[in-house]
């Protein structure tokens, strides 16, 4: 019977999908992400793109960004759903982990530091 070699595919692509989705940014799209600097704690990525520019699908830990310059854009989620967003350069926010599609928006640069926080907490 054929149904069943194909319905083992589909099950085994639909369970593969969030594996696929939960790429490493740095790994995915090395254009706009490079390592910094990185330790047990924090890995610290600088992040560049230029007007209009876009990303593919990938994840973050829990991470705090600092802005060097002022960013309009959005991040597209996996179910579809699209957050828009402003900051100027200077601010920093935090966000806890999450798996988007970025894009800037704007018609200018943007430029920021990612810091993404590991799980391990710090040993004293």
């Amino acid at each position: 019977m054929r149904v069943r070699p194909a319905f083992y595919g589909v099950a085994m692509c639909l369970s593969l999908a969030p594996i696929v989705l939960a790429q490493d940014a740095v790994k995915v799209d090395p254009k706009h992400y490079k390592v910094v600097s990185e330790n047990s704690q924090v890995r610290i990525l600088r992040v560049h793109y230029g007007p209009h520019e876009k990303s593919v699908m990938h994840s973050h830990p829990a991470t705090v960004a600092v802005f060097l310059t002022d960013a309009k854009g959005q991040f597209t989620y996996p179910d579809g759903k699209k957050e828009s967003y402003t900051d100027k350069a200077g601010e920093s926010q935090y966000s806890a982990a999450t798996t988007h599609l970025p894009e800037n928006t704007g018609d200018t640069g943007m430029d920021l530091i990612l810091i993404e926080l590991k799980s391990r907490a710090a040993k004293p």
